[in-house]
């Protein structure tokens, strides 16, 4: 135990540094000026280019999801999620260990291939298990309580991108950890893949027409992802279009929804309107439902 709390300790001061660091040294590899910098562009587009014209610039909740950027995206590590991650997979792997006799989790080692062809590896590994892992959030009533929050944005826009529930991360990480571990995940240039991801996410999100032609057919769009935001889903569907950058999984696994324009259709879910509109009322609401 003196050995995992000491990793708790070095991974909430370790993370604690960092952030600090990123804010005051901007530098190419900095993901909070990324973060700012991708945000600024993608919302000067919609002011630019509404797709919805009757929106506002600062439009329901606007202020609400720019929190929940900075949440997630940061602070999130702060409050402890960062240190207690470092835990587990410590945990994880001295079990691993003690258990099976497996030190090494590596099965392909992608750092042996051409960068180019690690960086493909892993964003399309990654995506596809964020698809699956997207299914799931939407299947399982337990998960679905948490990824409410994310589906109670009423108007669209780029910041409601980022506005989920925390227990999200740990959902994604803990699904993701053995698969990506399993081709050798820690690859430097990981923040290439992170930021393009993070750009699509933006627009996907974003109140803009963004045509794509075939490639539509390959990325998701804000076309496409307003529809898995539609307030009425087909009869007997848990939900359509799950795919985060990627949509080839959605036309190949048939979970495609696209009836018509959806520009002006309404979002959430029943009963929306009733949700709480606050960030801490939003973080306990899963934990008090019994439906």
């Amino acid at each position: 135990m003196e050995k995992y709390f000491e990793v708790f300790v070095n991974g909430y001061r370790g993370y604690a540094r960092y952030l600090w660091h990123e804010v005051l040294h901007p530098h190419w590899g900095n993901y909070f000026y990324w973060l700012i910098g991708i945000s600024a562009v993608v919302y000067v587009l919609e002011l630019l280019f509404p797709w919805r014209k009757n929106q506002h610039a600062i439009r329901k909740d606007f202020w609400l999801d720019m929190f929940y950027m900075f949440f997630n995206f940061f602070l999130f590590g702060l409050v402890g999620y960062a240190a207690v991650s470092d835990v587990f997979v410590n945990a994880f792997n001295d079990l691993l260990a003690s258990v099976l006799g497996i030190r090494n989790l590596v099965a392909i080692n992608i750092a042996e291939l051409p960068r180019w062809s690690q960086l493909l590896t892993l964003f399309i590994v990654r995506d596809f298990i964020q698809w699956n892992t997207h299914r799931l959030l939407h299947r399982v009533p337990w998960l679905w309580k948490f990824h409410k929050v994310h589906h109670s944005v009423e108007q669209m826009g780029f910041a409601a991108h980022l506005r989920y529930h925390f227990m999200e991360t740990i959902v994604y990480r803990s699904i993701e950890y053995i698969p990506l571990a399993m081709i050798g995940f820690g690859i430097q240039d990981f923040i290439l893949v992170h930021l393009f991801t993070l750009t699509i996410g933006h627009l996907n999100h974003a109140n803009i027409y963004l045509p794509l032609g075939p490639l539509q057919y390959i990325f998701n769009s804000p076309q496409m992802h307003i529809w898995h935001h539609s307030k009425e889903l087909p009869r007997g569907s848990y939900g359509v279009n799950y795919g985060l950058t990627l949509s080839v999984w959605d036309y190949l696994f048939r979970t495609v929804w696209m009836p018509k324009n959806g520009r002006d259709i309404p979002l959430g879910f029943p009963g929306v309107e009733q949700y709480p509109h606050g960030f801490f009322s939003q973080m306990f609401r899963p934990f008090k439902e019994n439906e």
